[in-house]
């Protein structure tokens, strides 16, 4: 009997669920859903009370509607039993926390607290706590804590406790009103199977826990006083292991999807870190790319190396027995986002729907014209602020080169290539510290859509780049973790090993592009020690110019 299971990928704006059959990873069929309040960063819907600038808040109930409403669909176009489908898994964006009360309700729920906005999910792309990553950092180093070498020197403001900080220092009642501090996969989980459980997987990369353990009660307190007992009164000392059971579906869960009550359901994961068994890469040396709104950088090892600027190093982290290292860049499809929705004429519009194309592929058929470096721009990725190597919010993006004959298909190219300049410069801070870099594997909408990205990162970074073989790969690894949890595979890798997919196209570096590039690279690792590392920080400058004209506490 054929047995199936079904993988959900909560991303930025929406879930995706795929129904997998659990033989060969054959995905039967997928449904998408958007969240109705997509990402909250300028106004919050029950106060009409603006948000100020670096928030990005999400709903958690519209979680809960992508179970729903995918479920049931990928149930239906698949047209299986309900009764073979034997386990379900998701994966989410991290570090996404929220508050919430003991019997796992959100503040966000309770009408005393639904307007204040630290009641709401913090998602992974809030940056209004980089004050409290600061303070957490600077501590760290003062009392010397050997932990903060395993995520390259800096915690950053994405994480867990610069966020769950931030709440007690602005908002003590929303912190005092918090029975729990919990990742929002863990709480989705949470509410499909009954059991509160904690990811090993964010723990480790997003909640500073190294060798099994939090930093010590002294730490937290000397960050605030009223933090000391954090772990013990709001989080949780156990931590499940990828791959394991978390429980089973619960009737009213059954009943809302179709499914069959008691079906397995796995410990929570990441999206980046899910992905990496999807495309086969579960040896050392193969660094996954999942390219979306932002990048995620992950990779296996078999030993611990400090690498600047780098997410975490886990022990177990992607796959088990491995070292399981993660880097990411904090905007990549959202920098093309924001120059298509503001700032490309309306004349590249009306020619795109006159070739019957979208906007994003009109643009790269006009940018795959030129010639390496023919544009003559060369732009800093730092529009959402540097995730790794420098891990610092405060700094923003930068465009060289431009003349009265500049073009948006040329602006577009060079905002391309320079996401491909930060994922090389992620690479050589690996392999200066001895963390080789054999082979690149692309994941995602972006090289999914776009060949031009897909030649220039092949190109720039001198490396192969191998193709994952689905669209969904988060998902799709997440219904191979289900599949483990159900029994149905005693270990990931096995599951890869049947289940996982590559595509055979392989785009290989072009020599003569490559070597303009190395040129290109040359400057662009020069403005990015200048601008980066503190010799010129106008960046940071006019960030705080902006807060104090707006009146925001700086």
């Amino acid at each position: 009997m054929s047995t199936y299971t079904i993988g959900i990928d909560f991303g930025t704006l929406s879930g995706r669920a795929v129904l997998v059959d659990t033989a060969d990873g054959r995905e039967l069929a997928d449904a998408v859903f958007d969240y109705p309040h997509a990402v909250i960063d300028e106004t919050l819907p029950t106060s009409g009370k603006p948000l100020p600038p670096e928030w990005a808040l999400q709903d958690p109930l519209d979680y809960l509607e992508v179970v729903r409403q995918t479920v049931p669909a990928v149930l239906k176009k698949a047209n299986i039993k309900a009764e073979d489908v034997v386990g379900l898994a998701i994966d989410f964006t991290a570090c996404t926390m929220m508050p919430v009360k003991q019997d796992g309700t959100p503040l966000r729920s309770l009408a005393e607290y639904q307007k204040n906005p630290h009641a709401w999910v913090k998602l992974w792309k809030h940056h209004a706590a980089q004050g409290q990553a600061d303070q957490i950092n600077e501590t760290a180093r003062k009392m010397g804590e050997s932990w903060l070498d395993r995520y390259g020197g800096k915690i950053s403001s994405e994480w867990f406790f610069s966020k769950a900080l931030q709440i007690l220092q602005e908002a003590p009642d929303i912190y005092k009103a918090s029975d729990r501090f919990i990742e929002a996969c863990d709480w989705v989980i949470w509410q499909l199977c009954g059991n509160e459980t904690r990811n090993a997987c964010t723990a480790g990369y997003k909640a500073m826990v190294q060798d099994g353990d939090y930093p010590s009660k002294a730490y937290f307190a000397a960050l605030h006083p009223d933090f000391a007992n954090v772990i013990d009164e709001k989080m949780s000392r156990d931590f499940a292991q990828l791959g394991d059971l978390a429980g089973g579906l619960t009737a009213d869960w059954a009943k809302a999807t179709g499914l069959k009550e008691g079906i397995a359901v796995a410990v929570a994961n990441v999206d980046a870190h899910v992905t990496a068994p999807a495309v086969k890469a579960v040896e050392p040396g193969t660094m996954v790319m999942i390219m979306g709104t932002s990048t995620c950088h992950i990779m296996s090892g078999e030993s611990i190396h400090n690498v600047e600027g780098m997410c975490g190093v886990v022990e177990g982290g992607v796959i088990p027995g491995l070292y399981g290292y993660e880097a990411g860049q904090s905007g990549v499809g959202d920098i093309f986002a924001w120059f298509v929705d503001h700032a490309v004429p309306q004349e590249y519009y009306d020619a795109a729907q006159n070739a019957g194309v979208n906007i994003h592929d009109y643009l790269e058929q006009e940018a795959s014209k030129q010639k390496v470096g023919e544009h003559g721009l060369l732009a800093l990725d730092w529009w959402n602020g540097n995730r790794s190597t420098l891990v610092d919010v405060e700094l923003s993006g930068m465009l060289v080169g431009m003349t009265l004959a500049t073009r948006a298909p040329d602006i577009y190219r060079a905002l391309i290539e320079s996401t491909a300049y930060g994922t090389r410069e992620i690479i050589e801070a690996f392999e200066s510290k001895g963390v080789e870099v054999k082979e690149l594997v692309a994941a995602g909408g972006l090289p999914e859509k776009n060949a031009l990205l897909r030649q220039i990162y092949a190109d720039v970074t001198g490396r192969p780049l191998k193709l994952a073989g689905s669209a969904q790969a988060p998902a799709l690894g997440s219904a191979m973790h289900a599949a483990v949890a159900a029994g149905v595979y005693p270990d990931i890798k096995a599951a890869a090993e049947k289940m996982g997919k590559l595509k055979d196209e392989i785009v290989t570096p072009i020599p003569d592009n490559k070597a303009v590039y190395d040129q290109l690279f040359a400057e662009y690792k020069r403005l990015y020690s200048y601008f980066g590392r503190g010799e010129n920080n106008v960046m940071k400058t006019l960030k705080r110019l902006r807060k104090e004209v707006k009146g925001i506490e700086v």
